[in-house]
C-alpha cells in the first residue's frame, strides 16, 4: 500500500514537472525564454516547446497589429494658428528580444513612446504648412511620411508601425467662428455675383427675344402683304377676265354685292333719288347700262 502511494506521488510530481517543463506558442504570440532573468531565444514560431523548470521562464507578447487611438492636439501651422488634430496608429511588435530590452514588455511605455513619436511629427508637418495645404491638398502626403518617421525611429526598439491615420483635423471654436464667417461672406458674395451674372444674361435672353419678335412680324406682315397683293393682283385679273366675258352679269354681281353691303343691318337706310342709278336693277332689272 506505501508502494502505490510512493508511486502516486511521483506520477504526481512528474506531471508539475512535466507541466513546468513545456510551453505553447500561439500563431497570435511572441516569446521571450529567459534564463535566470537573461534572454536565452526570442524567435520562436508557433508551437510547443520545452524548458528547465524554476531556471527558464517565458513571456508572451500579442503579436497582432494593435491600436493606438491618441487624444485630439493642437499643433500651430505654418500660418501660426491652431489647429486640432485626431489620429491614431496601427503598430505591432516586431522583435520581442528588443521590444522586452528597450520596452521592458511594458506595452503601456509602448505606446507612450509612439504618441511621442506621432506628436513630434505631426508638429514638424504641420509647421511646414498652411490650414488649407494640412486639411486637404497634402493630408495624405503628412500620413505616409508620419508613417515613414515612426517606422525608421521604432525600428530600434523592436516595433513597427504599419500605418498612421488622420482622423479629422478641427479648428478651434474661436477660429472656426471667423473662418466660417468669411467663408460665409465668400460664398455670399459668390451667390451676388452669379445673380448679378443672371439678371444680366435674363436681359440678352429677353432683348435678344424681343428682337426676334419683332423681326418674325415684321416678315410675316411683309409675307402677308405680298400674299395679298398677289391675292388681289389674280382676283382683279379674274374680275377683268369675267367683264369681259359678260360685262352685264359682272355690272349686276357688283351691284348686288354693293346692295348686300348697304343693307348689311334692318336698320340700315338709304337716301337717294328714285331714279338713281344705285337702283337701276331694281327699275329695270333688263337694263344694260
Amino acid at each position: 500500500m506505501a508502494m502505490f502511494r510512493g508511486l502516486g506521488i511521483i506520477a504526481i510530481v512528474a506531471l508539475i514537472a512535466a507541466y513546468f517543463s513545456v510551453f505553447f506558442v500561439k500563431e497570435t504570440e511572441k516569446a521571450v525564454l529567459f534564463r535566470l532573468g537573461e534572454i536565452v531565444k526570442a524567435d520562436y514560431t508557433p508551437g510547443l516547446y520545452f524548458k528547465i523548470p524554476f531556471v527558464n521562464n517565458v513571456r508572451k507578447f500579442d503579436a497582432r497589429i494593435l491600436t493606438l487611438d491618441a487624444q485630439p492636439e493642437e499643433y500651430l501651422t505654418s500660418e501660426k494658428k491652431n489647429v486640432i488634430v485626431d489620429s491614431f496608429v496601427k503598430w505591432r511588435i516586431t522583435d520581442a528580444g528588443t521590444y522586452y530590452r528597450s520596452m521592458g514588455g511594458d506595452e503601456r511605455r509602448a505606446m507612450d513612446r509612439i504618441t511621442q513619436i506621432i506628436k513630434d511629427g505631426l508638429r514638424n508637418e504641420f509647421g511646414k504648412r498652411t490650414i488649407q495645404e494640412a486639411v486637404s491638398g497634402e493630408r495624405a502626403q503628412i500620413m505616409e511620411s508620419l508613417a515613414v518617421n515612426a517606422r525608421t525611429s521604432l525600428a530600434q526598439f523592436g516595433m513597427d508601425v504599419v500605418d498612421v491615420r488622420i482622423k479629422r483635423i478641427d479648428l478651434p471654436r474661436d477660429v472656426s467662428d471667423s473662418v466660417y464667417d468669411r467663408m460665409e461672406a465668400e460664398r455670399s458674395r459668390v451667390a451676388k455675383d452669379f445673380r448679378s451674372r443672371g439678371e444680366e444674361e435674363a436681359e440678352r435672353i429677353r432683348a435678344d427675344a424681343d428682337r426676334q419678335s419683332e423681326i418674325i412680324v415684321a416678315e410675316a406682315y411683309r409675307d402677308a402683304e405680298r400674299i395679298r397683293g398677289e391675292g388681289d393682283k389674280t382676283a382683279s385679273k379674274i374680275y377683268a377676265d369675267a367683264f369681259s366675258k359678260d360685262p352685264k352679269f359682272y355690272a349686276l354681281y357688283r351691284s348686288l354685292n354693293a346692295y348686300k353691303a348697304s343693307f348689311a343691318d334692318k336698320g340700315d337706310i338709304v337716301v337717294l333719288e328714285p331714279d338713281a342709278d344705285f337702283f337701276k336693277f331694281f327699275n329695270n332689272p333688263a337694263t344694260t347700262k
